[in-house]
């Protein structure tokens, strides 16, 4: 028994502190998105808009990718039938590499079962490929290359986010003979803000440094094929090794790395995440493949998102809601109590059918917890229209709330 209060305590102590996370049922409908289907615990079913999202650009509904999906999937059936060491290398996977090589313009790519997978088994690799290595890991990278980093059994040093003169203390105070990976991110989804990719690539000239960006947020959304924000700055030959996702702006599944032909056949020789991971399905791979290949050329998507974006940031500063605006294309809102967030979203999704999920500790610092936006360029003008005038009487609703969490 004592097991089990164990478990119930740590449980107890989430709703304690107002951080509990409720998952609700939703049910997406084809050629609908991002209106989807609430299902209640009761039974009862109420439409609602999804503002939380990270199919940025509605490509899950595309249907480019949907045909593509439904023609391997009639070709090859479900699963891949095994490890790409072991059978589950097909043709769609090697298509895939080969449209997500030609994106980042390297020689190679490797695909994954996701970004999370991705970082974390290149960069708990990378040390036993170059012994001695030192990472230098911006203090807000995601968790999964924190997660990486902690279990590479090699050396790591934290700089503080996006600061270039501490990231250049630290590597000036090492062994200049000592290899050394400075990994960090292009855009960092809760704050939504740029990371110095020109300057940390001069760092990395300077001290003979290998660079390893994570592009998730950016893939699909920004460059004039949509390879990132690298892309966009013209940055993309300076990054050794880019860490890429299919499950957002691409709206399918799946993780990445490119980087030199060299760099891809040592990681899938050595990380056991790759190896002994059943590859990705067929279907899922060659919906994956067609949304890359599709947006390399669909600028218009991506404007049509960004003017979304500036819409509703433009529209919530001006009711005085205290937004963060870094310039990205994501939308936070700050809250700065994890009890008022969930309330905030509860009311949201309850009286206005407004689905934003709250974020919480640990995924932001405590006292930072928000409501995080992500309009897509298939949110309608009645849809924005409807979100807006619901946060202006929520927030008049709420006054009190908001007046303490704003001293």
């Amino acid at each position: 028994m004592r097991y089990a209060a164990a478990v119930d305590s740590a449980i107890e102590k989430l709703h304690e502190e107002g951080r509990y996370r409720t998952f609700i049922d939703i049910e997406r409908r084809r050629g609908a998105f991002p209106a989807a289907v609430w299902k209640r615990p009761d039974g009862t079913e109420s439409e609602i808009t999804v503002w939380c999202g990270n199919d940025y650009l509605g490509m899950g509904q595309h249907p480019v990718v949907l045909a593509a999906m439904h023609e391997a999937l009639d070709a090859t059936g479900a699963g891949s039938g095994g490890t790409r060491n072991i059978s589950g290398t097909t043709v769609y996977h090697k298509a895939l590499e080969a449209e997500l090589a030609d994106l980042h313009q390297k020689e190679a790519a490797l695909v994954f079962t996701s970004a999370y997978v991705a970082n974390d088994a290149t960069l708990s690799t990378l040390p036993k490929l170059l012994p001695g290595l030192i990472i230098y890991s911006d203090q807000l990278n995601h968790a999964s290359m924190i997660e990486g980093i902690l279990r590479n059994g090699g050396a790591k040093r934290v700089f503080r986010h996006n600061d270039v003169a501490h990231l250049r203390e630290l590597l000036a105070a090492d062994d200049p003979r000592a290899p050394k990976l400075i990994a960090f991110e292009s855009i960092y989804s809760m704050d939504a803000d740029f990371g110095p990719i020109r300057e940390i690539c001069d760092l990395a000239d300077e001290f003979d440094a290998l660079t390893y960006i994570d592009e998730v947020h950016a893939v699909g959304m920004y460059g004039p094929r949509g390879a990132g924000v690298a892309e966009r700055d013209g940055l993309m030959a300076r990054i050794d090794i880019i860490n890429g996702t299919l499950s957002k702006a691409y709206g399918v599944m799946g993780g990445y790395i490119a980087a030199s032909e060299r760099m891809c056949d040592a990681i899938r020789s050595y990380a056991p995440g790759f190896i002994f991971s059943t590859s990705l399905p067929p279907a899922v791979v060659a919906g994956a493949a067609a949304s890359v290949r599709h947006l390399k050329t669909d600028q218009a998507l991506r404007d049509k998102q960004q003017l979304h974006a500036k819409i509703l940031k433009t529209r919530l500063i001006a009711m005085g809601l205290p937004i963060i605006d870094n310039g990205s294309h994501i939308v936070p809102v700050m809250v700065g109590d994890p009890v008022h967030t969930k309330r905030i979203s509860d009311m949201l999704l309850e009286q206005y059918g407004v689905y934003v999920q709250p974020i919480n500790y640990p995924t932001v610092p405590r006292g930072t917890e928000r409501l995080r936006f992500t309009p897509s360029p298939v949110h309608t003008p009645d849809m924005l229209d409807g979100l807006v005038r619901a946060m202006d009487q929520l927030w008049r609703q709420c006054a009190l709330n908001r007046a303490e969490l704003s001293a």
